[in-house]
């Protein structure tokens, strides 16, 4: 890698790496003043990768003395959350939420090197928290005083914030599909129920497994020279962690009540079908009563009114039914 940006033969390899000095200011640096320089205590590295080839990885490892662990791991196939110490330095592998529209939620997968002064990131796809950390930290002072521990707790700490936006926009859809529910005219949502269920089950297949990162970054036995800020730090991300497994639960929940308010709303509406194929099977019944009795063979004077009689009678039927519909409706029955 000989600069910030590098272009092989099939792929565009980005890289930048950016300075953060205590005493001096933030500052964005080449890959020449990258390598081969004694950072102070005041001053941390941040390099990343986007997409950078089997090559590329292995020269940025054999400069930064990274663990072999670390480069198979990014290297391989393997997609799982993951967390390994190795001495002077540690690595882990986390899944972040894409910055997708719709239910169907689907991961990115960031890989962290913390060392001495320095935090590597690499992925083969843009993450877009990254891109809004390095926009906010830029300008920010301090963070060079920073251990690559807490930066790491940082970083993950944005990681989250991936999962928090996404239950947002998940309980907007949800809010948003039982306002039609609840609507006078509701349309069937039981395949959108089904999609939100859906994303609801893969938010939480998605973050369940970061359990083994956060619950051992917060163990006093993963890095027992850690100073107390960083532990600190550790364990407030695992409480943050515990927050958004909440949330994604609830997440289904809300899917729950949903269906269970569009049961019910169903139910409603079903019992007002019923309600009024009740009133007209009533109303219908009667009349039928009332044209069997008028069909008797009685030698009555009635019967022998001919054309007029049958008149009467079907008017008289008619009013019958209007005053019935008219009842009906005052009290409510239809």
């Amino acid at each position: 890698m000989t600069g910030v940006t590098e272009v092989t033969e099939k792929r565009q390899v980005r890289m930048q790496a950016m300075l953060f000095d205590a005493q001096r200011g933030n500052r964005e640096i080449g890959a020449d003043d990258l390598f081969g320089q004694e950072r102070s205590s005041d001053q941390l590295v941040w390099i990343d990768l986007v997409d950078p080839s089997e090559e590329d990885v292995h020269e940025l490892a054999a400069r930064l003395s990274l663990p072999s662990a670390a480069v198979e791991g990014y290297l391989g196939t393997e997609t799982n959350p993951t967390l390994e110490n190795c001495g002077k330095c540690f690595w882990l592998r986390v899944v972040a939420v894409a910055d997708t529209s719709g239910h169907e939620f689907t991961g990115t997968v960031l890989t962290i090197v913390a060392g001495s002064n320095f935090v590597a990131t690499l992925h083969r796809t843009p993450v877009a928290f990254l891109e809004t950390f390095r926009q906010g930290t830029a300008s920010k002072g301090g963070v060079g005083a920073l251990g690559s521990g807490s930066f790491v707790a940082a970083l993950l700490d944005w990681h989250l914030g991936t999962y928090f936006e996404a239950v947002s926009r998940f309980e907007l859809a949800v809010e948003r599909l039982e306002v039609e529910v609840l609507s006078t005219e509701p349309r069937d949502c039981l395949a959108e129920l089904r999609l939100l269920r859906k994303g609801a089950s893969r938010l939480r297949r998605m973050l369940a497994p970061h359990r083994i990162v956060f619950t051992a970054l917060s163990r006093p036995d993963f890095r027992p020279e850690e100073d107390e800020q960083t532990d600190r730090h550790f364990r407030v991300l695992d409480t943050h962690y515990e927050r958004a497994m909440d949330m994604v639960e609830n997440a289904r929940d809300l899917v729950v009540g949903s269906f269970e308010l569009f049961s019910t709303q169903t139910a409603l509406a079903a019992n007002e079908t019923m309600k009024v194929l009740t009133f007209v099977t009533v109303v219908v019944g009667v009349l039928a009563v009332i044209g069997g009795v008028l069909g008797m063979n009685f030698e009555a004077p009635f019967f022998k009114t001919g054309v007029r009689g049958f008149s009467v009678a079907v008017a008289l039927m008619l009013i019958l039914a209007g005053i019935s519909v008219i009842l009906g409706r005052n009290r409510r029955w239809i």
